[in-house]
């Protein structure tokens, strides 16, 4: 018994007519033991009691079993007030009574605005099996954005607050770690605009950029990355991204911006974040865009923090003083350690309509290699695996 409802219940998860069937064949048989105890007993069963399973149906039928359910439930209704209607009258009472009436239009607004909503779900499923459908496609490709557990000596960090706390934003991340662990690549995307356009255009784009990473070189995926945005008919069909590609061995790296907000450096040396100096032009604006890359090197302490303009840029704070302020804020938290460093700073951030997200990886140590037959040579700084 506990295999078939479990069957039954895959079956219902993914959208099957055998799952509705299943489900509509559940929902009558509740039915007909609301319409019986009713019957019996209309003051403890009455005809508003079927809401239920009117109710249930609309959160597991698709429309036409759903049309059915409603449809068998009228019948059920109409026979249970009918009942009803012979006793009082039977009785000496009156038939048509206010409540009474009142109850059938009530059961007969209900099943129109039932039937009604469940019309307007686009994905043709029932609306819980659409919202999990959609969550499962956003959790799959934000999976795309966690970066991989990384080789000793090094660690990374990420906060994301959307705007307005839904699940869903125009922020993200993709990350990709090479096979042999040597290499880390990054993008991190603000695709324009706020609610839900946003975060329907982010999902698709980082499906896009995630099929694409590793697989071209950084300048090649901006490229097409443009041409993707280039292509679609959004209102707003631009956004802003930067790109790292480090050299986990000797900590070496190079970083590309697309009109995003400036990386920032942490210098162990002189305790404060520097202003990384690659500039370039927003992508899905024109169809040659133009980027400058800048390069770098990580030693021991040193981090590079990425983030979006919800970070540094609200109402009452213009972009340039936003900077100084992340700059700040940001040295006066990593001094202390670089332990959730990203959420602390998320935390300060004064609250707006935009996302916010902050990503910081870390250089903690140099693996020393060691040759066969060759002394341990851990004096030198620059030595890797």
């Amino acid at each position: 018994m506990a295999d078939y409802l479990d069957q039954r219940i895959v079956r219902w998860r993914t959208g099957t007519s055998e799952g509705q069937v299943a489900v509509v064949v559940a929902l009558v048989a509740l039915s007909a033991v609301i319409l019986a105890a009713s019957l019996v007993s209309y003051s403890t069963f009455p005809a508003p009691t079927f809401v239920v399973p009117l109710l249930l149906g609309t959160m597991l039928l698709r429309y036409r079993p759903l049309l059915t359910l409603v449809l068998l439930i009228a019948v059920c209704v109409a026979v249970t007030v009918t009942a009803e209607y012979v006793r009082a009258v039977d009785a000496g009472l009156p038939g048509f009574t206010p409540g009474r009436v009142s109850t059938l239009v009530t059961m007969a607004v209900v099943a129109i605005l039932v039937l009604f909503e469940s019309s307007r779900h686009r994905s043709g499923l029932p609306g819980p099996l659409g919202e999990a459908m959609l969550v499962d496609l956003r959790d799959r490709l934000q999976a795309q954005g966690v970066v991989p557990p990384l080789p000793d000596g090094w660690t990374s960090q990420s906060a994301m607050v959307s705007s307005g706390g839904t699940k869903f934003a125009g922020d993200f991340l993709v990350a990709n770690l090479s096979d042999d662990e040597t290499r880390l690549e990054m993008v991190m995307v603000d695709v324009c605009g706020k609610g839900v356009a946003a975060g329907t255009q982010s999902l698709q784009f980082a499906g896009a950029l995630g099929g694409l990473i590793g697989a071209l070189p950084p300048l090649g995926l901006f490229a097409a990355g443009n041409d993707f945005l280039l292509r679609q008919s959004w209102d707003e069909g631009f956004a802003t991204a930067v790109h790292v590609l480090i050299d986990l061995r000797t900590g070496d790296y190079s970083i590309i911006n697309a009109g995003h907000p400036p990386a920032l450096r942490w210098d162990v040396a002189t305790g404060e974040w520097i202003i990384d100096g690659a500039r370039g032009t927003a992508l899905g604006i024109t169809k040659r865009p133009d980027f400058h890359q800048t390069t770098g090197r990580l030693d021991v302490g040193d981090a590079l923090m990425f983030y979006t303009d919800g970070v540094v840029e609200s109402r009452t704070q213009d972009f340039t003083s936003g900077i100084e302020w992340l700059r700040t804020t940001a040295a006066d938290i990593v001094s202390k350690g670089f332990d959730q460093a990203s959420r602390k700073i998320i935390k300060q951030v004064t609250a707006g309509d935009d996302d916010r997200a902050v990503l910081i990886l870390n250089r903690t140590v140099v693996a020393v290699e060691t040759a066969v037959g060759t002394p341990d040579d851990a004096s030198s700084p620059r030595q890797s695996v």
